[in-house]
This record gives C-alpha cells, sequence and structure tokens, in this order.
C-alpha cells in the first residue's frame, strides 16, 4: 500500500454523525419503490397481448402461425429496425411507426372490401352516409377480440385476411423494392420468407393495437395509436390518471417545499469544511500511479464523444436527404439504423467511462492509500474496455448487414433500442463493471473500514455497486420473448440504470469532491446524499412506467406511474435552488487568505451548473410535458420525446461526465498544461451548450409541436410517414437545426476534445519532492 497522507474524510470524525433516520428512509423508500415495480413487472407476463398458436380466415384457412410472428421478431431485431423505425411508439424515427402504418392500412382495406361487398363499389366512391356507416362497422368489428384462449387461434375478418395479403407484396416492396426505405440500403432484406415473417410480425403487433382486452373497452395497447378509423382515442383512465398525476405533483411539490424552507440546512449550502484554501486535500495530494493511468480514460471518453457526436451529425442530415448525404450514398455503408445504433451506444460508452475514470480517480484519496497493484488493474480494466466498445461496434456492423448467421443475437445486433450489443459484449460490460467495483472496493476498504470515516466512503462504494448490479435486467429476455416484456426490461435500463442509480452515482461522485475542496463537512455531502437518493427514487422507481403506458400494460401501470413520475419533477425544481447554491460554493474564499476554495476546479463547477440547469429544463420541463399519459398517447415517438431525449442525455448526464473529465483533467495535469486547456474548455463549455440550446429552440422542440398538431389532425399514421417529414414547415426546420450542429461540433465538442489532448500531452503534475525536467 502506498500512503498518500490523511483523506479530507477523515475530517469527519469531527462531526457528530447523522441520525439512521436518512438510511433508514432511502430503504423504505427503495423497499416500497421495487415492491410496486415487481408487482408491475410480474403482471407484465400475464398482460402482455397474447400471441396465437394459428392465425386463420373466416373460413378457417391458415394465414400464418404463432412461429411466423416470433420469427418476425427476430427479423426485427436482428436488423435493428428498431433503429430504424418504431412499434407501439419505442424505437428511432426517421422510419415509420410499423405497427401504425400496418393499422391504418388495415382501415383503409377493411373499408374497401366492406365497401364492394355491400355496395359494389370502392369505399372512395361512396356517399357520405354510406361511407360513415362503413366507418362504423369497420371500428365495431375491429375492435371485436376474435382470439380463443383455449384454442390459441386468433380468427381475422376478411377485411383483416385482406389486409395480410396486400401488406405482404407492400412491406416486402419497402424493404426490397427498387427504391430504398429511407436511410437503408436498396434490398435491404432480400430474403421472402423474413418478409412475410416479419410482416406476420407487424400484423400481430397491429392486432395488439386495436383489438380490445376481454372484458375491457379498451385495447392491449391503452387504445395506442390514435386513429378514429379503428375508434382507437384515449381511454377513460388515460383522461383520469392525466387529472391526479397533476394533483400529485402539486402535493409532492408543496411538501417537498415546506420542509426546505423548515430545514435551512439541506442542501448544499450546509456547513462548510473547516480550513484553508490552499490547505484542502487537492491542493495537497499528488497523483498516484493508478491516478496517473486515468489519464488514458479521458482520451478515450474524447475519442468516444467525438465520434458519437459526428454520428449524431450524419443522422441529423438524414432527416432532411433521408437518400443520401450531399449526393454521396452513405447507407450503403453506414445506413440509418446503423448510425443510430452508434450514436446511443457511444453516449453511453463514454458517459459510463468518464464516471468509471471518476471513481478510479477518487477512490484512492477517500480511502487515504493506494493498493498494491492497482495501476495494473486498472489498465486491464482499460484494454477490456476497448475490447467492448469496438468488438461491439463492429458485430453490430457485421449482424446488420447478414455475416454473422445465427450468432447476430450474440454477436451482432441485438436489435432494442439503447441494448443493441450483442449478449455475449453485454456479458464482458458486465463483467467489467464488476471488476471496476474490485477495483474500487479495495482502494475505499481503509476508509470503511474506520468507523470516524467510513459512512460517506461506504455510500460511494454502495452507489459504484449499484450500477452493475442494475444492469443485470439487460440480460433478462432473449429475442423471442413477447415485445411487451422485452420493453420492460429495456426501460429497467434505460430509465432506472442511466436515470436512476448513474444519477445516484454522480451525486456521490460531487459530493466527495466538494468535501475534497473544502467546500461542504462530510456530514452536508452525506446528508445531500441521502437527500437526493430519497427525493430521485420516490418518484424514479415506480415512475419507470410512464414508458410502458401503451405497450402492452394494464391500466394499473398507467395510474401508478403517472402519479409517481409527476413527482420526479419535484427534485428537479429544487435544483434552482442548487444552481445558487453552486455559485455561492464557486466562489467561496478562505477567511485567512482570501483564496477561492474552488478556484483551481471552478470550471467543475461551471459544468456542475449546466447540469442543473438542463436538469430543470431537459428532464423537468421537457420531461414532465411529455409524461402526462394523454400528451404521451399523441407524441410518444415524435420529435418532443428527441426534445427530451437530447435536452436530458446530454444536458444532463453528457454535461455531468464533462464535469467528471474536467476535474480528473485538473487534477492531474500542471498548472501550465491546465492553463492552456482552460482556454479551449471555456470556448467548449459554451459551445456546447450554446449548440444544445439552439437544437431545442429551432427545430426539436417547434418540430415536435407541430408533429404534435399533425398527430391530432390526420392521426398518429400521417405524423410518422416520410412524407410529413421530408415536407413543409417541419422540413425547414430540419435544415434550420444545422446551424445549431454546427455551433455544437465545431465550436463546442471539437475544442472541448482539443482541450483533452492539450491537457495529457502537456507536462503533468509532480509528486512533492519530484525533480524537475
Amino acid at each position: 500500500m502506498e500512503s498518500r497522507g490523511s483523506s479530507g474524510i477523515e475530517r469527519a470524525e469531527r462531526e457528530a454523525p447523522l441520525s439512521p433516520w436518512w438510511r433508514h428512509a432511502v430503504v423504505l423508500v427503495m423497499a416500497f419503490g421495487f415492491t410496486l415495480l415487481a408487482v408491475v413487472t410480474a403482471l407484465t407476463y400475464s398482460n402482455a397481448p397474447p400471441i396465437p398458436s394459428r392465425v386463420v380466415d373466416e373460413a378457417g384457412r391458415t394465414l400464418f402461425t404463432g412461429e411466423d410472428v416470433l420469427r418476425g421478431q427476430e427479423v426485427f431485431l436482428e436488423y435493428g429496425l428498431m433503429e430504424h423505425g418504431t412499434l407501439w411508439g419505442h424505437g428511432a424515427y426517421l422510419g415509420p411507426d410499423y405497427s401504425a402504418e400496418y393499422l391504418h392500412r388495415l382501415a383503409e382495406v377493411s373499408r374497401d372490401v366492406l365497401a364492394r361487398g355491400r355496395h359494389a363499389r370502392p369505399y372512395a366512391a361512396l356517399d357520405p352516409d354510406a361511407a360513415a356507416s362503413v366507418d362504423g362497422e369497420v371500428a365495431r368489428t375491429l375492435k371485436r377480440n376474435r382470439y380463443d384462449p383455449g384454442t390459441g387461434v386468433l380468427r381475422f375478418t376478411p377485411g383483416e385476411a385482406a389486409s395480410w395479403t396486400v401488406q405482404q407484396a407492400e412491406w416486402a416492396a419497402y424493404f426490397s423494392g427498387r427504391t430504398p426505405a429511407p436511410g437503408l440500403p436498396a434490398g435491404y432484406i432480400g430474403d421472402a420468407a423474413k418478409l412475410r415473417e416479419l410482416t406476420a410480425y407487424f400484423a400481430w403487433a397491429a392486432w395488439a393495437t386495436v383489438a380490445d382486452r376481454p372484458g375491457k373497452d379498451y385495447s392491449y395497447t391503452n387504445n395506442w395509436p390514435y386513429e378514429p378509423a379503428v375508434g382507437n382515442r384515449p381511454s377513460a383512465s388515460t383522461y383520469l390518471w392525466s387529472a391526479l398525476s397533476l394533483v400529485t405533483l402539486l402535493a409532492g411539490l408543496g411538501a417537498v417545499l415546506f420542509a426546505v424552507g423548515r430545514f435551512d440546512y439541506l442542501g448544499w449550502h450546509g456547513s462548510p469544511e473547516a480550513g484553508h484554501a490552499h490547505d484542502s486535500v487537492l491542493a495537497r495530494w499528488t497523483p498516484t500511479p493508478s491516478q496517473k493511468a486515468v489519464g488514458l480514460y479521458l482520451a478515450v471518453v474524447a475519442l468516444l464523444f467525438l465520434l458519437q457526436t459526428l454520428a449524431g451529425g450524419a443522422l441529423a442530415h438524414y432527416r432532411v436527404e433521408s437518400g443520401g448525404f450531399y449526393g454521396i450514398d452513405l447507407a450503403r455503408l453506414l445506413p440509418y439504423n446503423l448510425l443510430r445504433t452508434y450514436h446511443l451506444q457511444l453516449a453511453i460508452f463514454w458517459i459510463a467511462t468518464s464516471w468509471v475514470a471518476g471513481g478510479l480517480l477518487l477512490a484512492p484519496i477517500v480511502g487515504g492509500a493506494e493498493p498494491r497493484g492497482q495501476r495494473a488493474g486498472v489498465l486491464a480494466l482499460l484494454a477490456a474496455l476497448a475490447v467492448v466498445v469496438f468488438g461491439s461496434l463492429a458485430g453490430e456492423w457485421l449482424g446488420i448487414n447478414g455475416l454473422l448467421g445465427k450468432l447476430w443475437f450474440w454477436l451482432g445486433h441485438q436489435g432494442s433500442e439503447y441494448l443493441d450489443l450483442g449478449r455475449f459484449w453485454q456479458l464482458l460490460l458486465a463483467a467489467g463493471l464488476v471488476g471496476w467495483l474490485v477495483l474500487m472496493s479495495r482502494a475505499l476498504r481503509p476508509a470503511i473500514r474506520d468507523g470516524r470515516r467510513s459512512e460517506l466512503a461506504s455510500l460511494f462504494l454502495y452507489a459504484a455497486a449499484a450500477i452493475p448490479l442494475f444492469y443485470l435486467p439487460a440480460l433478462f429476455f432473449g429475442p423471442r420473448t413477447n415485445f411487451a416484456v422485452i420493453d420492460n426490461w429495456r426501460f429497467w435500463i434505460i430509465h432506472l440504470w442511466v436515470e436512476g442509480f448513474f444519477e445516484l452515482f454522480a451525486t456521490v461522485l460531487v459530493a466527495v469532491i466538494f468535501v475534497l475542496l473544502g467546500l461542504v463537512s462530510a456530514r452536508t455531502a452525506t446528508r445531500v446524499i441521502y437527500l437526493d437518493a430519497i427525493l430521485y427514487l420516490s418518484g424514479g422507481i415506480v415512475g419507470i412506467g410512464h414508458h410502458w403506458y401503451f405497450t402492452g400494460q394494464g391500466t394499473l401501470n398507467m395510474g401508478l406511474a403517472a402519479c409517481f413520475s409527476a413527482l420526479e419533477v419535484v427534485p428537479l425544481t429544487l435544483l434552482t435552488l442548487d444552481a445558487w447554491d453552486f455559485i455561492r460554493l464557486r466562489d467561496r474564499r478562505c477567511a485567512d487568505c482570501k483564496a477561492a476554495f474552488a478556484d483551481r476546479h471552478r470550471w467543475t463547477i461551471n459544468f456542475l451548473m449546466a447540469v442543473g440547469f438542463w436538469n430543470f429544463v431537459g428532464a423537468g420541463i421537457f420531461g414532465f410535458l411529455i409524461n402526462l399519459p394523454i400528451v404521451s398517447y399523441f407524441e410518444v415517438g415524435t420529435a418532443l420525446t428527441s426534445n427530451h431525449g437530447h435536452s436530458a442525455l446530454f444536458g444532463v448526464f453528457g454535461m455531468l461526465a464533462l464535469a467528471v473529465v474536467v476535474f480528473c483533467l485538473r487534477s492531474l495535469s500542471s498548472d501550465e498544461s491546465f492553463s492552456r486547456a482552460e482556454r479551449l474548455i471555456r470556448v467548449g463549455f459554451w459551445g456546447l451548450n450554446g449548440g444544445l440550446a439552439l437544437m431545442m429552440a429551432i427545430d426539436l422542440f417547434p418540430g415536435g409541436v407541430l408533429q404534435l398538431w399533425d398527430v391530432l389532425q390526420n392521426g398518429y399514421w400521417h405524423a410518422r410517414r416520410l412524407s410529413f417529414l421530408m415536407g413543409g414547415t417541419f422540413h425547414r426546420l430540419e435544415w434550420m437545426r444545422a446551424a445549431a450542429d454546427t455551433v455544437f461540433l465545431v465550436v463546442g465538442v471539437v475544442p472541448f476534445v482539443a482541450a483533452v489532448l492539450v491537457a495529457l500531452l502537456g507536462p503533468r503534475r509532480r509528486a512533492a519532492g519530484e525533480p524537475t525536467a
């Protein structure tokens, strides 16, 4: 063990310990939340739309089988179609919503079949009264559930059977015809059997959106999508729980604001750490060998960040030129679904890598010593990370191009948005996270064993342990699992893992940094961690269900999720108070020497202030806007979802990651190196924030409103068609977004990446007594 002096956490021994009530409250919140979430998840298996053993026409002839549906789902996943369009509103936004598009064509074909049968002429030739009669009959017919659970047979009406025949040809032309699907290469899926199975999957998904649940007056997807032609309109529960969620929000805000006003020691403005600015732990600290190796992680973060944003720029161009890139057939090499896969996956990789780096740098300081062999472990973990990142990216390219055969799910593109990497790469990633946890544990162990300073160190380890633990649900489903169940476990990762426990770990990181800088006491930092855990998890655990309003869940989930997700806005509102706390902490000066405690790390705090802003705007305002069931019913899968996604994922978690990167750079670099890098960081900070704000203001928010209006006017299917995306004001806004993307990339990303390289390639900070060069 290599000792590096006393840790600032040791000063906690002078303070009275926090009341055990805080720990008990966190445990109770988690126990209550996970109990409800477990109930909802268990019900998903029984509430999921059934997959019939056979689908037959009125004469009893088999049209397709349950095996066809399951194989069609495998085709859907293998070819990454969830990163091209959506199913039940979830996925990517260049292609159509496959279930909504199939449903609309089903309505059109059914109307024609009925019109010809009754009036011997097509629907378009009917007079208004006859057309209205046909419309009503089509809606009543399609709403009737003809699935027999005893035999497992689903009987199609003549209209449904005719639509199945017609749409086989239409979807085959879409994916393999002479005119390529938007963003995909020509002849993308050439196997006729796969195309037939894929159409069977779309037919089942569309049936689930319109057929009423047994004994209910709404479909398996709670009448989503909005499609008046088949009688799909918001259910009564959608209106009811939207109203009650607003009541829950007001009650939660009132209770928390009362508590904050009553107990003025809550938040970051609690008592500061005693001492001098020049005598803080970080001012006296010198890097250990393993911490110096963290610089390599920062270089990887910079590379992945650059690649991810370049992929995002190309994706944005697909929205204005779906068939090319300034005349280049980009879809032949990097089709839209592959680029979007890379864009999302690289975002998770570089954000997670930065937090892994921050943990590895801070843990020895908190522990007070570096374990023997820590540097070797840090380097081995970095090598494993490189294997997972670049191996999975290569596997996804091979899988989408059909070059992996039956190994596509294990080595290629798994097909679920945000969880695209193959199962083998997922297992390696989980193993790597466990390895990181071992390294963290070794470094934190001395502090944890010391009862006088164990609480903050233990929280640091618990928060780190939650990251590999809550990644496990990504392994709980396969390619033939019912899609409703897949989507349930998928959002355990997207919402609970990323938005919940990533956020908790980031809170602990920030708390440890502030203690080591001498800005707050360990007692204050610990209390903030507990308070954030209580507030975020109170709404966040059960609130995950707002993603499942219309994906095969019942109304129990809608009621619970609507109310609890409303509570997620409460802590985000309090971030406006945190912003002032951060300003005060950034500017706090030593009473004796007048030096600013955070002077060396003011850009870290600036990025944390940006996190507070985007958390309130992106997650709070834009998130709550689309979380109400009645709003989500009409907008899910529109640009308003992307508006929330960009402002929350990058604005919150991306900015947090960049704050950690800046902190690590400042801690590892000499004053001379960081001084050169700081100028670039300043430009990058304003470029990133300005570019992101312009994306929201120029395109994503107004474009989302336009798309929402079109849903209300013409139906969901219409607002998701390429003809809408590539026309009118919506398309002009997409072109105008080029200015925002340019600011983000050229003024934001490039200077920040350059700053990382300048800081890492310049002279490093030297240990005490180390001779100069």
